[in-house]
C-alpha cells in the first residue's frame, strides 16, 4: 500500500467520527484533546484496562472501521495487517503530532530525529533557546505532546520536537528545519525491516515544506542515504569548530554529544537567532544546562568505582559512544535485554578493539546471542541471570584490579520483559549500587 499520510489537523476532525486507537502517554493526550473539541470518540486498545475501551481483537476493530478518522498511538505499526486493512476501507489513519504539525506556524518549529541522540540534542536545543531569550517548548517523544491541553499552551516563540520512527510515519508536513542526530537498526518489527525503518526514520526531512536537514555527518549510513535527506543537507561532524569550548558548560560527556550540541547550535542559526555563532553568548546561553535522566548519567561512586546509568541506550550505536566516553578508564559494562534479533556483532568488535580493559556483563534475554557474538571473535562476555548479580561481578572486578573504573549500565537492548521501561531499569541498577555501599 502506497504511503498514504492525510493531510488532516486536529481542527478538521470537527464534525467527523473519531476513533482512539491506542493509550499510554500520547493516548491520553489525545483523548484530552478531542474532549477539548466537544468530540466523544470510539475507544479501543489492544489490552484495554478499562470497560469503557474497546479490545482490539473483538468489536474493537469495526468500531474503527465505522469512523471516519482514527487516531493513532505511535505504538501501533500502521504496517499492521488491522492497520493496513482501516486504511484499505477508507480510513483515515492519523497521529496526533502529525494532527498538530498540520497547522502548526512551522517557521517556528524544528524536528529532531534520529536512532538516538534526538533526546539530548533536543534537550540542548531547548535549554539554548531559552537562554538566548526565546521561550521554547521541548516536546514530541521526549515528554509533552504540543496539543495536550493538559500542559501550559504558551504562548511559545519555539517548539522543538523529538520524532520517533513511529510518529515519522504520521507526519504529513515537514518543517523547514530537521535535524537527524544518528542512524542504525532500530525497531526492525514495528517497521517490517532495516531499509523500511530507514526510509520511516528519514522521512520527516522530505515531507512537504522541508527545507534544511542538519545532520551527522560522520554517519556513514546516513551519508549513504542522502537522497532520502530533503532539499539541502547541511552534515556536522564532531570535529567540528576544534576551538569552541561553550559546550563544555553543557556538561555532557563524549565526543557525540560534542556533535549533538552542534547541531543544536547549526539549528540556532538556521533559526536566524541572534548571537548563535558567539563564543560567548553560547557560553552564557548554556549556563543552567542538566543532562537527562538514564543518559550517561553518574549516579553514585562506591569505595571508587563510578556507576554510570545509561539505560536509555536501547542499541549499540549509543552504547559504543557510552564506551567511547570513558576511553581510558576500566569500564564493567552492563548489557541485554528485551531481544529485537539485531546484529551485536559490531557491539563485540567494539569492546574488543578498546585499549583499556573491559568486563562485559550480559543480561536475559538477548545475553547469551552477545556472548555468543564475543566467543566467535575470541573475546569473553560472562552472561548473568540479573542485573543485580551482573552489578556486583562488575563491582568487584574493577575492585581487584589497579585503579579506578567505571561500572557502566548501557544495555543496548530496550528494557521491556523485566523492567516497566528504562527508568524502572535504571532506579533497580541504583538500587543495587545502593546495596554494595
Amino acid at each position: 500500500m502506497p504511503d498514504e499520510r492525510p493531510k488532516l489537523s486536529w481542527s478538521d476532525l470537527a464534525g467527523a467520527t473519531v476513533g482512539v486507537w491506542g493509550f499510554g502517554r500520547e493516548g491520553a493526550a489525545n483523548l484530552r484533546k478531542l474532549r477539548s473539541l466537544g468530540i466523544e470518540p470510539v475507544l479501543v486498545d489492544d489490552n484495554p484496562q478499562d470497560a469503557s475501551v474497546l479490545p482490539t481483537a473483538g468489536p474493537g476493530l469495526a468500531a474503527l472501521a465505522a469512523c471516519d478518522v482514527v487516531v493513532k498511538t505511535p505504538g501501533i505499526s500502521r504496517y499492521r495487517e488491522d492497520a493496513a486493512g482501516l486504511r484499505s476501507a477508507g480510513v483515515a489513519l492519523v497521529g496526533g503530532l502529525g494532527l498538530w504539525l498540520a497547522e502548526a506556524d512551522l517557521d517556528r518549529v524544528v524536528c529532531i530525529t534520529g536512532t538516538k541522540g534526538k533526546s539530548t540534542t533536543a534537550s540542548v536545543l531547548g535549554h539554548l533557546l531559552n537562554g538566548f531569550g526565546q521561550r521554547a517548548l521541548v516536546g514530541g517523544n521526549i515528554g509533552v505532546l504540543p496539543y495536550d491541553p493538559g500542559i501550559d499552551q504558551g504562548p511559545y516563540d519555539y517548539w522543538v520536537i523529538e520524532v520517533s520512527s513511529y510518529q515519522a510515519t504520521d507526519l504529513p508536513v515537514s518543517p523547514p528545519v530537521v535535524a537527524v542526530t544518528s542512524l542504525h537498526p532500530d525497531h526492525l518489527p514495528w517497521h517490517g525491516g532495516v531499509e523500511q525503518y530507514y526510509r520511516d526514520k528519514l522521512s520527516a526531512c522530505s515531507q512537504p515544506g522541508a527545507d534544511l536537514t542538519i545532520a551527522n555527518g560522520d554517519s556513514d549510513l546516513l551519508r549513504e542515504r542522502f537522497p532520502l535527506m530533503g532539499p539541502r543537507v547541511e552534515w556536522v561532524s564532531e570535529s567540528d569548530s576544534p576551538g569552541a569550548t561553550w559546550m563544555d558548560v553543557l556538561g555532557l560527556p563524549g565526543r557525540h554529544n560534542r556533535r549533538n550540541a552542534l547541531i543544536a547550535q547549526r539549528c540556532l542559526r538556521a533559526l536566524g537567532i541572534p548571537g548563535s555563532e558567539g563564543e560567548d553568548a553560547l557560553r552564557a546561553a548554556a549556563v543552567g544546562y542538566h543532562g537527562l535522566p538514564s543518559r550517561l548519567a553518574t549516579i553514585g561512586e562506591v569505595d571508587g568505582v563510578t556507576f554510570v546509568d545509561d539505560s536509555l541506550s536501547t542499541n549499540v550505536l549509543p552504547t559504543l559512544a557510552a564506551l567511547d566516553a570513558f576511553p581510558e578508564a576500566r569500564v564493567a559494562l552492563i548489557v541485554g535485554g528485551q531481544d529485537r534479533g539485531i546484529d551485536y556483532g559490531e557491539l563485540a568488535e567494539g569492546v574488543l578493539g578498546r585499549l583499556a580493559s573491559t568486563l562485559v556483563l550480559t543480561l536475559p534475554d538477548s545475553g547469551p546471542r552477545i556472548s555468543a557474538e564475543f566467543k566467535e571473535r575470541g573475546g569473553v562476555a560472562i552472561d548473568c541471570p540479573d542485573l543485580e548479580s551482573a552489578v556486583t561481578a562488575g563491582f568487584e572486578w574493577i575492585r581487584s584490579g589497579e585503579g579506578q573504573g567505571v561500572v557502566l549500565l548501557s544495555p543496548a537492548a530496550p528494557s521491556f520483559g523485566h523492567f516497566r521501561d528504562y527508568r524502572d531499569r535504571g532506579d533497580a541498577f541504583a538500587a543495587a549500587m545502593r546495596t554494595l555501599a
